[in-house]
């Protein structure tokens, strides 16, 4: 993990401004090993309360084989927390547990968290985890919650030889089958003015198929989850000081989401 700052070059008084990294000013906060090249994790993002959200996967290869997800030792398959100078706040849920227990972790349980982002009316963090072969998944994530990989996929069970409840773990809001899509891409809760009949939705999409949900919850269950739009194989999304969405699609274009008139 690491901090760089920049500055701005030109050309003239009427040229083009660009920023510039300057290499020199990069900080290391936090390093870990990638055992595979897969689960890489997917989003680094400061919340509400100014410190820094780190999403890992497991390490990859297929189905966890070493266990991380469930793991409290090592920072692979969480949702990590840290200052902005790399310190683990005193507040994160597994501080001072001793016995090897990171304390950068936030929550666990993770597969391989492809974009989460905080609702920037309620602070709420919303994130989207790929699932193995058969349930994608989308997760409210709370301080110090299991998200339950590898003992289960979803609400289904996986690698489960000690017969773990699943209620000791946190449900997904939302799963959805291999029928609709193959690999979940986390977005935003929507909160822009252009499109008014899904603001307080957290909209997201599937790579593999394309579509894309609104997704409606009141604090305690779902409302609704409709499908909204298709984009060709949307593996990003981001948004606007207005709060208006725009999804990265590997076709090579960025979209705006807009009404339909």
């Amino acid at each position: 993990m690491y901090f760089s700052t920049c500055a701005r070059t030109g050309c003239g008084a009427f040229g083009r401004w660009r920023w510039v990294a300057d290499a020199a000013s990069e900080t290391i906060l936090l390093e870990f090993d990638q055992p595979f090249g897969n689960h890489n994790g997917g989003c680094l993002a400061f919340g509400p309360d100014d410190h820094l959200y780190i999403a890992s996967g497991d390490g990859g290869s297929g189905g966890d084989p070493s266990g991380n997800g469930q793991s409290l030792t090592t920072v692979l398959g969480k949702i990590l927390r840290i200052t902005t100078t790399g310190a683990i706040p005193a507040d994160n849920p597994f501080v001072g547990m001793g016995g090897g227990v990171r304390g950068e972790i936030w929550a666990y349980g993770m597969r391989n968290p492809w974009r989460f982002s905080f609702d920037r009316l309620t602070g709420d963090l919303w994130c989207g985890d790929v699932g193995q072969n058969a349930i994608e998944e989308i997760d409210l994530v709370v301080k110090g919650g299991n998200y339950g990989w590898n003992l289960f996929e979803g609400n289904n069970e996986y690698s489960n030889p000690g017969n773990v409840d699943i209620d000791t773990t946190e449900r997904p809001v939302v799963t959805y089958t291999h029928a609709l899509g193959s690999s979940v891409t986390g977005g935003y809760v929507y909160r822009g003015p252009g499109v008014p009949g899904i603001v307080g939705a957290y909209v997201y999409g599937d790579f593999g198929s394309g579509r894309l949900w609104a997704l409606v919850w009141n604090g305690a269950t779902v409302v609704s989850n409709t499908e909204i739009a298709g984009v060709a194989a949307p593996a990003s999304f981001g948004e606007d000081f207005a709060g208006e969405l725009y999804i990265c699609s590997f076709d090579g274009s960025i979209y705006r989401l807009a009404e339909n008139p």
